[in-house]
Formats: structure tokens, sequence, C-alpha cells
């Protein structure tokens, strides 16, 4: 009954962001599960949602930050009923541990992975049918069961799709398809990347946002679905 309780709250939370894509899925695989059963991952699409066409770095970054504010606002909401509860929780830290690794506590993208919220496309971000990958990912650890989505095993993107590997200007990509048994090292040289995207904070103060592989990726865009609309662009 305690269970059913939470999992209507969590749910009352999230209907008041319609927009907001979110599930939940067992943690059996991660060291974590010493103590917690499950995780609820959640993705607020970034806003506004850019194409190519209108693209600049600074209006990604904006997306991101707006993104960000709203992610915070749900944790807040979502620790108030877990706390309410007496549910036992936590909220993985979403920085990496350090810059060799590059690598997160939690993998927001991984745990994505097996809610069944989207597949990683060739630009190693979660790819989303609604959105694309142009989301911003959170989680939490809960120590409660709750009804689990189906794990993405394989890409969904449209076989002859190139367009986030041609678009990198430093040529991170390697252009292979993922499944669920792809290394990062497979798909990008993420140090590379990471390395290039440094390289403005000397004079920004942050990062390079480098959006290019996101907002190419045709699926999300309005209009026609994502693999149509590939296909109609290739025979053009």
């Amino acid at each position: 009954m305690v269970i059913n309780m939470i999992a209507s709250k969590l749910q009352q939370i999230f209907a008041d962001y319609s927009e907001v894509l979110y599930g939940y899925t067992d943690i059996s695989y991660s060291p974590f599960a010493k103590e917690y059963q499950s995780a609820l991952v959640f993705a607020v699409p970034y806003e506004p949602q850019l194409a190519f066409d209108d693209y600049t770095e600074q209006g990604f970054e904006d997306s991101i930050r707006n993104a960000r504010r709203e992610l915070e606002e749900i944790l807040r909401k979502l620790e108030g009923a877990l706390t309410e509860e007496a549910i036992k929780y936590d909220i993985p830290p979403v920085a990496q541990r350090n810059e060799e690794e590059l690598e997160a506590v939690f993998s927001f993208k991984y745990v994505a992975v097996n809610a069944g919220l989207g597949w990683i496309g060739r630009n190693d971000v979660l790819v989303t049918e609604r959105y694309g990958p142009r989301v911003r990912l959170s989680a939490v650890l809960i120590d409660a069961p709750f009804v689990y989505g189906s794990k993405m095993t394989e890409s969904r993107c449209p076989e002859g799709c190139t367009k986030c590997v041609d678009i990198c200007p430093h040529k991170a990509l390697t252009g292979r398809a993922w499944d669920i048994h792809s290394l990062r090292s497979e798909l990008i040289d993420y140090h590379l990347c990471n390395r290039k995207r440094s390289d403005y904070i000397e004079r920004h103060g942050r990062k390079n946002a480098c959006g290019l592989c996101m907002v190419v990726c045709p699926y999300g865009m309005e209009g026609l679905s994502a693999p149509q609309k590939a296909a109609e662009e290739e025979a053009e």
C-alpha cells in the first residue's frame, strides 16, 4: 500500500510537467543496488528546442540552463514526496569524478536506456523519440520497487543517418551504431571532445556547450517523423 501511494504521489508530480519524460528501472547492475531497489529517471526537454538553422552556442547553453532550472524544481518536489513517506532515496551527482576518467558516479544515460526512455545515438547521447537528444537527464535512487520500463538494447537511428557524425567540428565521433554492449570509447573519442570543449573555459568561464550533434538530429523535429524526414532529405 505504501509503495502504491508513493508511486501515485510521484505520478502526480509529473502530471504537472506533461512535457517531461520519466520512467523506472531496477538497478541490479549497479553497486548502488546494495542500498536501493530502483531508479527513477527523467528527461527534461531543452527549451527552446533548437534546430540546426537557429543554432548558436549561447542559445544552446541558454536552453540547457532553462532545462536545468526545471529539473532542479522537479527534484525538490520529488525529495519532498519521498521524505514525507519516509522512503530512503539518494540523488546521484551529475558531475564527473574527474577530468581523466570523465565518468559520473551513476550514469544517467545508461539508466534511461534501462528504463526505456531512449537509446544511445551515434553522438553518444540519449536519443528519445519525442525530443531526439535535446533533453537533460536526472535520476533518483529509491529503496522501493516500481513497475519498470522495457530496456532498449539497440539503436533506432536510421541505418544511413550520419548527420551527427558529419557535423562534429573535431571529428570525435566514430559513426558506429550503438547497442547495449557498446563501450563509450567505441562511439566517441571523449577525451578529444572534452579537450576541445574545455578550450572555451579560459575566455568564457565554462566549457563550450557544443550542441551541434544534437540540434542536427532529425528525431524530435516537428512535422514528419524522424526516419521519414531523414529518408526524404537523403533522397533530395
